[in-house]
């Protein structure tokens, strides 16, 4: 026969109250973000920019690539399509989104 506290709850539920609560949802997430090791903006040489510069000028619409890009102090490397390239904005659209030209450290096209 179960045994009950003075409420009227079964004692071997009892042990339910004193579940781990988290009040504050996302904060473990965001302070698990804050953690992680900043990497500072690299500058290109001279001949990384013209190489560079070289290469998006050949990129095109349509065209596979693989874009290594400083984004939220860290950097990311993606691959995708190029959905756009806008020159008069400094920037291109990759899967939909946004890198400026100035964020790019390296472009490989057709990557396999």
């Amino acid at each position: 026969m179960p045994r009950y506290t003075q409420n009227g709850h079964v004692r071997a539920n009892r042990a339910s109250q004193f579940m781990p609560f988290a009040a504050l949802t996302g904060y473990h997430d965001l302070a698990k973000h804050q953690e992680a090791p900043l990497e500072s903006r690299r500058i290109p040489t001279e001949e990384q920019a013209e190489d560079l510069s070289r290469t998006v000028l050949q990129i095109a619409r349509g065209d596979m690539v693989e874009i290594c890009y400083y984004h939220h102090k860290s950097y990311i490397t993606k691959r995708g399509i190029i959905d756009a390239i806008e020159p008069s904005f400094y920037r291109l659209r990759l899967n939909g989104e946004l890198i400026f030209f100035d964020d790019i450290w390296s472009i490989v096209r057709d990557p396999t």
